[in-house]
């Protein structure tokens, strides 16, 4: 059998590429595509090497559990063990998802490339084969993961934050809203929902004495400070339709859920009059879409 070794060199940096890129996606990691090109690179060479030298390291375990380390850490440089590790399990679950969808993809167009040698069935991909498995399987594993993302179970509902503005910190329990997506009107920018009540300690008196007064302009703001940070927020929610909440412009805004530390900026703080919580499991409402 006649093996073109630049045609498998470049499928196989063609399919690295993909599943190193979609690992990305999926991790949110910070993708540098020269990095991940280089991996990929890396990846064809060792294939191309053991098609050359016949060594049989490059079929053990080890040697391709090496590989892959070596990959994951150029494509993305992880400096944590446990960022490690899950993009190590989300590059495996995206490589296995892949193959599959190239073989299947293989067995339609192409069946007379898979072929039975050493009792194993082996596939021919060409490149035909490979980049359309490569465009399924990285809608397949997208879809999958938002799913899976999107249903949440009771232990996920809740986080813990802390809310920073003008060099004061508060602590919340927040439940994460599905259904909440208000943004600033005019910046874009997300809003979360807290108590009046809960902002006592780190937002002036004089602010949360008068949100109403400040909404219909009844109100004159002494602390010029704050006034720049202040914004008016139209909802339908929270038992009112066509609703006004006064918001104020945080510096930052700390997210802790299981164990991911998400740190947002440019968010606005919806102040809600009432209580949020019957039984005060929580005083803060965040949107789906905020932790993403």
């Amino acid at each position: 059998m006649t093996v073109y070794l630049d045609i498998i060199f470049i499928e196989n940096t063609l399919m690295n590429y993909v599943i190193l890129l979609t690992t990305g996606i999926i991790c949110k990691a910070k993708i540098k595509q020269t990095r991940i090109l280089i991996a990929s690179t890396l990846g064809s060479i060792y294939t191309i090497s053991y098609y050359i030298t016949k060594f049989s390291i490059y079929l053990s375990i080890f040697g391709k559990v090496m590989l892959s380390f070596c990959m994951i850490y150029i494509a993305f440089k992880t400096l944590t063990v446990k960022e490690f590790l899950k993009k190590m399990i989300i590059f495996y679950l995206v490589s296995f998802a892949f193959g599959g969808c190239a073989f299947t993809i293989l067995y339609y167009l192409d069946s007379k490339n898979i072929v039975l040698i050493n009792g194993k069935i082996i596939g021919l991909y060409s490149i035909k084969a490979t980049i359309i498995g490569g465009i399924i399987g990285f809608i397949i594993i997208n879809i999958a993961f938002r799913i899976v993302k999107h249903r949440l179970n009771v232990d996920d509902i809740f986080c813990n934050i802390k809310i920073s503005i003008n060099g004061r910190e508060k602590r919340l329990k927040a439940m994460i809203d599905t259904g909440n997506f208000l943004k600033d009107p005019i910046t874009n920018n997300s809003v979360i929902v807290v108590e009046k009540e809960s902002l006592i300690d780190i937002v002036p008196a004089e602010i949360l004495d008068n949100t109403k007064k400040i909404i219909n302009g009844e109100y004159e703001i002494k602390n010029v400070e704050y006034l720049p940070k202040l914004r008016i927020l139209p909802f339908s929610s929270l038992g009112k339709s066509n609703g006004i909440l006064l918001g104020i412009k945080v510096d930052k805004v700390e997210v802790e859920l299981n164990d991911e530390h998400i740190i947002k900026d440019n968010t606005i703080v919806g102040i809600y009059d009432k209580k949020l919580s019957n039984n005060n499991t929580y005083n803060c409402l965040l949107g789906l879409n905020y932790i993403e």
